[in-house]
Formats: C-alpha cells, structure tokens, sequence
C-alpha cells in the first residue's frame, strides 16, 4: 500500500516512515499541505498532522476529503475535545494523539483499511451490492448502491464514515443497533477507543441532514433508522 504522510517534523516522519516501511508500505512524505494536495492522488491511505507551516491541518483536511476518498488517520498533538470532533467532523477515519505507541499506530491504521468502507462498501470505495435498492425515511432516500443521501429531492454531501452509518440503519430499518454492532461493522472495534467518533458522526448525518428524527438513539443501546413520521415531523414543527 503506498501512504501519503504529511508531517512537518523530520524527527516524527523518519520513525513513521521506518515503521510503515517495514510494514511492507510505501511512503511519500510531505511537510506542507499545497505538496499534500498535490499527492493525495496517488495515496491509497493518509496520515495527517494538524501542524503544518503554510495551513491549518484542519482545513486541509477539508479540503483533501473533497478531491480525495482514501482512509485518513490525523495524527497531531492538538488533544482538545473541540480538535477530535472537528477532525472526525472533517472527515477523520481516525484521530491519534501523541505520543503515541508506535505499535498502536500501526494497529489502528490496519483497522481502518481493513473496515475503511466496511459496510455497504468494497475496499476502493465501489458500492458492495449494486442491487440494493434505495430506503426512505420520510423525504430522506438513502441509495447504498449510489452512495448518495437526498433530502426533499437534493443531495446532502456526507464524509464516508457518516454515510456507512447512515447506510447500515437504513438496511434493517425495523431493528435497533446497539453500539457495539455499529462500531464493529464500521470500525472495526466494538469498545471505548472509537465510541465518541460513533456519536460525532451521528450528530452529523442529524445537522447535514437536518434532519434530527433520521436517526432515532435508544438510550442505553444504540441507534435505529427514523421513522417516516417521526422524520417529517420535525420538518414540519420546524417551519
């Protein structure tokens, strides 16, 4: 697999590098954002750090995420709540605080190529079932096939993390999902290390969509599809 690293410290990309290398990867490594844009094409996974020299790690996040649909982990010293949410706001597949455990590293990023994608999605980002049809709630279609979300008839751009979710309550929209069983079939980990990002990324398919009643939370357990009615009526106690 080829990585594109984006880490300004030398120190920082020569042991990440070593590492990757001798997990049978090959790196790129770039240490400012206009190089990171300029390679992203070619990466087939990224890791990002959020203190680049020439721009805000978290806007070229944004950014990479427009023209490119790779698994990408940020790794960064930034530990404030406020900077995960943003980042797997961003569209993180992942966010790793240092220092950090090289071995951890390592595990996370096979985790998130292994799953990258994991339901409703070939590795490479084709959809996994061309024939599965499109679900409604209420004036919300979820196409898995399509990988695309409408409201009232206009496409809403979800990150690819916010879409897999979307799409595994809207394959069995009669039944509830706990935690433990999105978090396994998405990200691969069914404990505490990636609890938050399930919920940042249910806060937004509901702010994208607007659509709050989309995804219904049963306390204590997890997450169901939202009912046509209970869809449209908030939409309708909004107006």
């Amino acid at each position: 697999m080829h990585a594109l690293l984006v880490e300004d410290d030398d120190r920082m990309a020569r042991a990440l590098g070593t590492a990757l290398a001798r997990r049978g990867h090959t790196v790129r490594r770039v240490g400012r954002a206009l190089d990171a844009l300029r390679h992203v094409h070619e990466a087939e996974f990224v890791l990002l750090d959020l203190g680049l020299p020439d721009l805000d790690g978290l806007e070229l996040l944004r950014r990479l995420r427009t023209v490119c649909d790779a698994p990408l982990i940020v790794v960064t010293a930034r530990c404030e709540e406020r900077d995960v949410v943003q980042g797997l706001r961003a569209g993180a597949d992942d966010y790793v605080v240092k220092p950090f455990r090289m071995a951890e590293l390592i595990a996370r990023i096979d985790t998130v190529r292994r799953r990258t994608g994991a339901y409703g999605v070939r590795p490479g980002g084709g959809a996994a079932d061309g024939g599965a049809r499109a679900v409604r709630a209420g004036d919300v279609e979820v196409d898995p096939a399509g990988r695309t979300v409408r409201v009232a008839g206009s496409e809403v751009r979800l990150t690819r993390r916010e879409f897999d979710v979307l799409a595994l309550l809207a394959a069995r929209p009669e039944e509830v999902h706990s935690r433990e069983e999105i978090l396994d079939r998405i990200w691969g980990d069914a404990f505490l290390a990636a609890s938050r990002s399930l919920d940042v990324h249910v806060a937004g398919v509901r702010a994208k969509t607007g659509r709050p009643g989309l995804v219904r939370t049963v306390r204590g357990f997890g997450y169901q599809l939202g009912s046509a009615a209970a869809v449209l009526g908030e939409r309708e106690a909004g107006r």
